[in-house]
């Protein structure tokens, strides 16, 4: 009653469908939980939170009855299975594969069968046509469901061999001071033919007394019938520059070493054969944001002949094509999800990890250089930076970028050139903190999740003021169009993450950090200065304002920090060894030299053998994600190990259970079977969706990503390119519709 009243009171003057509609809002919370109870008890798990609400929000009757709000729910869940595909067969695939994407497991086979008795008769099929199509959908399941336990036991099973072959040759391995003895020479003979490389060293373990040697005892007995030769060679040619300064060594099959020569990792240089035929040279370009790094790159890369424009985000390298069509140079497109091929065009706007390493051209442009230093990426910029083929390589980043571009410059023997440029515009740090109602047109409120954001795009709105918003979660088409509603004027003010930090030219006025932290994947840790100038670059942009302010939300921190990131000087990095990660030849080479068609165990010993903690080059990337991406798709039979690695590689999302997600697609693949794209079936109106609804469309438009990358590696697989482009281009315009809305008040879209 006390709720009742509140609601009343509110809408003031009442009456009788006034006090109605109170009370069914009241009760609506009560119909919600019986509605659950009732798809729990009845084991629908096809039913969705979504069909629950939109059946309580349905009933405008405070005294319903339980079979009212029961046909209620039947009636919205029938429409939304018959909109979810054109035939009952479609409708089944698309919901199906819905449920599988919300959860790691597929529903078992009577779970499926009920399923597609429900879509049977929301589709209108005959009584006898029902129990056919349901008896169909279980036979289906039943051998799916055998076919994924088979490969899963498969993979465990292979994963197990492979740790037990590792553990068992790394527990036979011998210290130095038995070496001598298995060899039948001296301690001192035994230290020179090391020297010499005449007995590998099978690994190296480091402690706290230094680096320990470990050699494998079966490689020491083959080689015990070379020791008469050795010391005859030493006899014969003791010199500096005799036979063992330089021998002719056959390290033994699987042994560390033999593995880590076939990698080669640790001259990962030479890997990049095109490049290094090239008389190459590389001109640095650093500065802050709206210093113009890429206008001065381009125009060099519009100038020549033949190019090639490298950028981190699909966004950025559609806007470098737009930015060489405008200079009057035809520029074709290829990112991991999409390619636009023009004729005749002799330039190429790619994203970094599709550099084409075997086509030379004049000119190569590297943007964001200071990816190098990512943990997730950064063995893709080493490899753009290191392998563009091209005779000019200019390469853009931050100032922090420069030492590591130089080690890179000098293991490719590349002679370096650097250019320093300054800002546009002055940058600087608003004295006091600021009050959300103090923001206005042109502000940018920055915060670290999408939650966040959506929660002061909430606040925000409620105060009146039109919001945009750009957060990493958006496909770059939704992000652009926001980023236009804010620079027309059409919002106010642009509430967003870091992902502003590249690919968007945004007219800024002041940028304000909601936030002084931020989780960077590992921990919640102090924004460094470069954060706060990569972020805060972007306000003043030359020729809108005269000078950028960088402030602090009132609550979120001191004014001082942000003035001391912005006056700190560049720091590099601990470590200035580039990342660097294995690609599909060595992959293969490691198989052969192992002899295994584990890609887990390939990349196994790949993590412990190919580099040295210690080495003085290179470090290894984190090969975490492809290790497990390898463990799951390794039981699925009849995929060759290349194209095991190419799933290995595909970017999905490990919180949305991206793993089996991608275990179900190989499956279906190894049985010759279509993959069809992720839909979003029905969605609501976007005036009327929920914070839920919109994390969900995101979600699945994540997923479509992933099936598109995989489409251009397997288009006789992934087939149906138009109905993905066609969903991926309908949930763009849901999602920047629903973000578009400014609704006030409690009907403001909220995290």
């Amino acid at each position: 009653m006390p709720q009742l009243i509140r609601l009343v009171a509110r809408r003031l003057p009442a009456d009788r469908a006034t006090v109605r509609n109170a009370l069914c809002d009241v009760r609506r919370k009560t119909w919600r939980a019986r509605l659950n109870a009732f798809v729990s008890h009845t084991g629908r798990h096809w039913i969705l939170p979504a069909d629950v609400q939109a059946a309580a929000n349905a009933v405008d009757d405070p005294e319903t009855t339980a079979e009212t709000l029961g046909a209620t729910l039947d009636r919205i869940v029938a429409d939304r299975l018959r909109q979810a595909g054109s035939t009952p067969e479609a409708a089944l695939d698309a919901i199906a594969a819905e449920l599988a994407d919300a959860s790691r497991a597929s529903s078992s086979p009577d779970q499926h069968a009920n399923l597609a008795e429900a879509v049977a008769v929301a589709h209108g099929l005959a009584p006898d046509a029902v129990g056919r199509f349901r008896a169909a959908a279980r036979n289906t399941a039943l051998a799916r469901r055998q076919d994924q336990r088979a490969s899963e036991k498969h993979a465990r099973d292979l994963r197990r061999e492979e740790v037990r072959r590792l553990r068992a040759w790394e527990r036979s391995l011998v210290e130095f001071n038995q070496v001598p003895a298995l060899l039948g020479c001296s301690r001192k003979e035994a230290l020179r033919w090391i020297t010499a490389k005449l007995i590998p060293v099978a690994r190296r373990v480091a402690s706290k007394a230094g680096e320990r040697w470990e050699f494998d005892p079966a490689e020491l007995e083959r080689l015990r019938q070379d020791v008469p030769a050795w010391r005859e060679a030493e006899r014969l040619f003791p010199q500096p520059g005799g036979p063992l300064a330089a021998p002719a060594l056959k390290i033994g099959r699987a042994a560390n070493a033999a593995v880590a020569k076939v990698a080669a990792l640790d001259r990962y240089a030479a890997h990049f054969t095109t490049a290094r035929a090239l008389d190459r040279r590389i001109t640095l370009i650093t500065g802050p944001t709206n210093s113009g790094k890429s206008h001065m790159a381009l125009d060099r890369l519009a100038g020549a002949d033949t190019g090639m424009a490298l950028a981190p985000l699909r966004l950025l390298a559609a806007e470098f094509r737009e930015a060489l069509e405008a200079r009057g140079v035809a520029a074709s497109l290829t990112t991991g999800e999409e390619r636009i091929r023009v004729p005749g065009s002799r330039h190429l706007a790619a994203t970094v990890e599709m550099c084409p390493f075997q086509t030379p051209v004049d000119v190569a442009l590297v943007d964001e250089a200071q990816m190098l230093h990512d943990r997730d990426r950064g063995a893709a910029w080493t490899a753009a930076i290191m392998g563009a083929p091209a005779r000019h390589v200019f390469v853009l980043g931050a100032p922090d970028a420069v030492p590591m571009i130089r080690r890179i410059a000098t293991l490719c023997d590349d002679p370096i050139d650097e250019i320093s440029l300054q800002r546009k515009t002055p940058l600087k740090a608003a004295r006091k903190p600021f009050a959300l109602a103090e923001l206005g047109p042109g502000d940018a409120l920055v915060a670290f999740s999408r939650r966040d954001v959506l929660a002061l795009r909430a606040g925000l709105i409620h105060r009146g003021k039109r919001v945009a918003v750009v957060y990493g979660a958006l496909s770059p088409e939704v992000r652009r169009a926001e980023a236009a509603r804010f620079n027309r004027g059409d919002a106010d003010i642009l509430v967003c993450t870091d992902a502003i930090g590249m690919g968007l030219n945004l007219n800024i006025r002041r940028v304000i950090f909601s936030t002084l932290r931020k989780f960077d994947g590992q921990q919640s840790r102090d924004l460094t200065a470069q954060d706060v100038k990569q972020i805060g670059g972007r306000a003043g942009r030359f020729g809108m304002h005269d000078v950028g302010i960088v402030g602090v939300l009132g609550g979120a921190g001191s004014p001082d920090f942000v003035h001391h990131m912005l006056a700190t000087a560049p720091m590099p990095p601990e470590d200035l060894r580039p990342l660097v990660q294995p690609d599909a030849d060595i992959v293969a080479a490691v198989a052969a030299e192992i002899g295994s068609d584990s890609l887990f165990g390939v990349l196994a010993r790949i993590r412990r053998a190919v580099l040295r903690k210690d080495d003085p080059n290179y470090r290894l990337a984190d090969l975490a994600q492809p290790m497990e991406i390898a463990a799951v798709v390794d039981g699925v039979g009849g995929l060759s190990l290349e194209t095991r690695w190419t799933y290995a590689m595909c970017p999905i999302d490990e919180r949305d259970y991206g793993i089996a997600r991608l275990a179900r697609w190989a499956q279906e693949h190894a049985a010759g079977h279509d993959v069809p794209p992720p839909l979003a079936g029905h969605l609501p109106s976007p005036d009327r969706a929920q914070h839920q609804q919109l994390e969900r469309v995101e979600k699945i438009y994540k997923r479509l990503v992933a099936w598109r990358w995989m489409s251009q590696r397997f288009p006789g697989i992934y087939q149906d390119h138009d109905t993905a482009e066609a969903e991926r281009l309908r949930l763009d315009a849901w999602i920047e519709k629903v973000l578009s809305q400014q609704r006030r008040g409690r009907a403001a879209l909220a995290a």
